[in-house]
């Protein structure tokens, strides 16, 4: 069907609103939002949905959750795992609520046993419930820190972690067999719950996920020891991390714990922030302001379904700074492998998973204690395989993870990033240096003055437009079908293309397996040491240019990547 018959079908159909229909009604002579909502169906994939909330084939609502959801069903029941259950959380975002129990819906009408959240939940803590109640999937409503205008539909397997490409390649196959208005199964969601199809769940899974999280404490007596100097700031930007983060931070002893009263409130609008994005420093504002009149030297703040986490911490002349994902990720397995030494508790084959994006200054760190470090590709579901591999041999420890996007987990309870177990454990390292009369500014200091000065940037090509995806496409063909042979003043020494799955050495000629699936994405590494990767965005229309450097000092980095970036520019 052309994009318009899609249009005609949606618009004529007896199971959209009078409000929905007036919405399409309203797009009569708009020829390309028309073809921009029906040409075609918004794609499934290992993230799931994601899109901006509207009425259309392409977009965000109650029909593309509603099919989405009979096309898991399929898969689910295809395992003959239907009493196994599947466990829904969502967020704080317009119409979250509305999308999970929209999904509810569709999955008690399959015959599939359903655990639904009785209000907003963060991410991680819905992976814990999916490994805790033995259930074969969970679905999560989240567009994670994107803007209000967007929601989204994350599918879970029953490690906890996000759908493996395999099951997410079924679903969307599944999806692409039912008709959006005839082909999916419903019932009523009270009459569901009251049947016993539908199983509301809250506290109960609540108490047990953070009894769990606090046992991921390095030291426990850390906090305590400084509690009557320690002042936190925290703020859930709006989302879901208004309940368990200060919950957990109260249990491992903080006492002068500061919340942004403005933020605390759950709304999808996200009124006093353009992006509810940890990683953007405007963010902050609100509680830096707090900071600065209760003199804590930490702000941290939590994205919408809280697996994301970024802080700010006081310089030496008493000014905030942003300490970066790689920094904090650093920083974190320092601290956390310096405690096991000190005390003696070390676990045995300790291990630690990073994305191949995510500063190498990990690596350093690790090899300088003995400690196994895995790279993995972007998405924490990698992380996630890492440890379930692990588990099935029998053998190792894992000690931590993380990803350069904010996102850090501590533990095997979940299989997903965890900003409640990240915003624990800075605490924890903030209350550690403090006893030493030090900040997490001077501690990232003492880290470079042992390792060497790293840094990490990205550069984001945006290609918006119908046809992004092409554009993205022609890019990454371009930089295989002419590869660059330098970036700024450094040659390229060897070439890793994870779609053939081999490094090819430009010096000798000489090919060497990856050891990772196969993935569009394009590693480079310079004569310099540094590192440049390129992947496209699997969740927005564009293509990520990820810097890893290293010199003597900032200055030298920041030259580099300017050097980097102009290359760049001249290449597209």
């Amino acid at each position: 069907m052309t994009y318009l018959e899609n249009y005609k079908k949606w618009l004529s159909s007896d199971k959209l609103s009078e409000a929905e229909k007036n919405e399409l009604t309203a797009l009569a002579g708009k020829d390309d939002e028309i073809k921009s909502r029906f040409s075609s169906n918004l794609s499934f994939g290992t993230a799931g949905l994601r899109g901006t909330m509207k009425v259309g084939m392409n977009a965000m609502n109650v029909h593309t959750v509603a099919q989405a959801t009979q096309g898991f069903a399929a898969l689910i029941l295809k395992e003959n795992r239907a009493n196994d259950g599947v466990v829904i959380a969502c967020d704080s975002r317009n119409n979250s609520e509305l999308f999970s129990k929209t999904a509810a819906e569709v999955l008690a009408a399959n015959g599939i046993k359903t655990y639904i959240f009785d209000g907003i939940r963060p991410t991680p803590e819905l992976s814990f419930a999916i490994r805790e109640l033995h259930a074969v999937a969970g679905i999560n409503i989240t567009a994670s820190h994107n803007p209000k205008e967007y929601n989204g539909y994350k599918a879970y397997w029953d490690d906890g972690a996000q759908l493996p490409p395999e099951h997410a390649k079924i679903v969307s196959d599944e999806i692409a067999k039912v008709d959006i208005f005839d082909g999916v199964k419903k019932t009523d969601f009270e009459s569901a719950v009251k049947d016993g199809k539908i199983i509301v769940i809250g506290s109960e899974i609540d108490k047990k996920y953070l009894d769990t999280v606090e046992k991921q404490l390095v030291n426990p007596e850390a906090v305590k020891n400084v509690a009557d100097e320690l002042k936190i700031v925290y703020t859930p930007l709006h989302g879901t991390g208004y309940k368990m983060v200060p919950e957990i931070l109260t249990r491992i002893g903080v006492k002068h714990l500061y919340t942004v009263p403005e933020q605390m409130i759950s709304d999808g609008n996200f009124p006093t922030v353009k992006k509810p994005n940890p990683e953007f420093a405007e963010v902050f504002k609100l509680g830096i302001d707090i900071a600065e009149k209760v003199g804590s030297d930490l702000v941290i703040a939590t994205d919408p379904d809280a697996d994301r986490v970024g802080v700010v911490t006081r310089t030496s002349n008493g000014d905030f700074m942003t300490i970066t994902g790689n920094q904090m990720g650093a920083l974190l397995i320092d601290y956390i492998i310096s405690a096991y030494e000190k005390t003696g508790t070390m676990p045995s084959e300790p291990y630690v998973v990073k994305s191949i994006v995510s500063t190498e200054l990990a690596s350093k760190i690790c090899k300088a204690h003995g400690v196994t470090i895995h790279n993995v590709l972007t998405g924490f579901k990698f992380i996630g395989e890492v440890i379930k591999k692990y588990e099935a041999e029998g053998h190792g420890t894992f000690i931590f993870g993380f990803e350069e996007s904010y996102g850090y987990l501590k533990g095997t309870y979940a299989r997903d990033k965890d900003a409640v177990v990240a915003s624990m454990l800075i605490t924890e390292m903030t209350a550690y240096y403090k006893s030493k009369n030090m900040t997490l500014f001077d501690a990232l200091g003492d880290l470079y003055a042992r390792y060497g000065f790293s840094a990490e940037q990205n550069l984001e090509v945006n290609m918006d437009g119908l046809d992004g995806p092409e554009k993205m496409k022609a890019l990454m063909v371009s930089l295989r079908e002419n590869p660059p042979k330098e970036f700024g003043k450094a040659a390229v020494t060897t070439v890793g293309d994870y779609n053939t799955g081999l490094f090819t050495s430009l010096l000798t000629g000489e090919k060497t397996p990856t050891g990772l699936p196969k993935s569009d994405v394009l590693y480079y590494i310079l004569d310099c040491g540094d590192v440049i990767v390129v992947r496209p965005s699997g969740t927005e229309p564009k293509v990520k240019f990820y810097f890893l450097t290293s010199g003597k000092d900032k200055s030298e980095t920041d030259e580099k990547i300017a050097l980097y970036k102009k290359t760049i520019s001249d290449l597209i």
